[in-house]
């Protein structure tokens, strides 16, 4: 069963923010939930049954105007969240996801992930990892490649385990969600793109990442990040607006209760305009699209307890809410 979401005071930044809503067995639907947890259903309010989170981002300058009226309107019926299951926000047509760029995050990785042949101490390479770093943030380009959007699930939904996972490990990561059609834009027209900001938590199967029967070939995405569920999403899309600086947000994970990543997005190598701005110059960037900017230090392989059935993984990130899942193993 999945976790319930809980009520809270203030659930994000700013007056209001975008989500995917049903009331229980019936159909998803677009809403405007307040930062007091009371939701408007927005099919009515735009005179559009089949409307849809994504359809609102295809025209998403006109579309936001009329929602900041809405949140302003305490004339409209509005009904608690409570009565209501959280989605995935949107539905992306494309996920774009990042590695390698927090720095600390990337150190740990590098001396986790060292070949076998490689009996250096742990300090020598980490202190290389460090220059890797540095070198990159001077000189060179984000790493970015392809998810699928069949990964995404709810933020309150059972992450599902599968059997064949042997090393399955969290990467809490801020997500961008785009809002207009980007090709080619510069880092200062990148951030024009965007229309907010979602967490996601892109899991990872550290087992499956590097092809050991092809080593020449590298790494091996498909597999290690994208099972169904694989990147539980939302709750919220937050409007950028609401969000002052997405260069020092606050990313904590926490494992049945305890704190595993605790960062901020200061440790980023490249920051959130660099990131789209980069993505768009190979591909075009659709509205609803997600671009995932990377995940700090702290994860599962970091602290040698990677995730099994019945963990809790409970996830935030300053003003864009909470997610909690839960972990169940793959049943034959």
């Amino acid at each position: 069963m999945s976790v319930k979401p809980e009520a809270a005071s203030a659930l994000f930044a700013g007056p209001f923010a975008l989500a995917t809503l049903s009331a229980q067995d019936g159909p998803a639907f677009p809403a405007l939930v307040t930062a007091d947890a009371q939701v408007l259903d927005l099919r009515a309010a735009f005179g559009d049954e089949h409307l849809t989170v994504r359809g609102l981002l295809d025209d998403w300058v006109t579309a936001l105007s009329r929602l900041t009226a809405l949140a302003e309107d305490s004339g409209r019926e509005r009904r608690p969240l409570t009565d209501f299951r959280v989605h995935a926000p949107v539905e992306p047509r494309q996920v774009f996801q990042s590695g390698a760029n927090y720095r600390q995050h990337v150190i740990d990785l590098h001396v986790a992930h060292r070949d076998p042949a490689d009996e250096r101490p742990e300090a020598e390479r980490r202190a290389e990892a460090a220059g890797i770093m540095d070198r990159r943030a001077a000189d060179d380009l984000p790493y970015v490649f392809i998810g699928l959007p069949s990964a995404v699930t709810g933020p309150y939904d059972d992450v599902v385990l599968p059997a064949w996972a042997e090393k399955p490990d969290w990467e809490l990561e801020l997500a961008v969600v785009i809002g207009r059609p980007a090709h080619r834009v510069s880092v200062d027209e990148a951030l024009d793109h965007v229309a907010g900001y979602t967490i996601a938590n892109d899991l990872t199967d550290r087992a499956t990442v590097f092809r050991r029967d092809m080593p020449q070939i590298g790494t091996d995405w498909l597999r290690s990040k994208n099972a169904p569920g694989f990147t539980p999403l939302g709750p919220w899309i937050v409007p950028t607006a609401s969000i002052a600086d997405t260069g020092d947000l606050r990313l904590t994970l926490k494992l049945n209760g305890e704190t595993m990543q605790d960062e901020s997005t200061k440790d980023m190598i490249f920051g959130v305009a660099r990131m789209v701005a980069y993505a768009s110059q190979s591909a075009r960037l659709l509205p609803g699209d997600l671009v995932l900017t990377g995940s700090p230090a702290g994860n599962g392989m970091h602290w040698g307890r990677l995730l099994r059935d019945g963990d809790v993984m409970d996830a935030a990130i300053t003003g864009l809410g909470a997610q909690c899942t839960r972990c169940v193993a793959e049943t034959s």
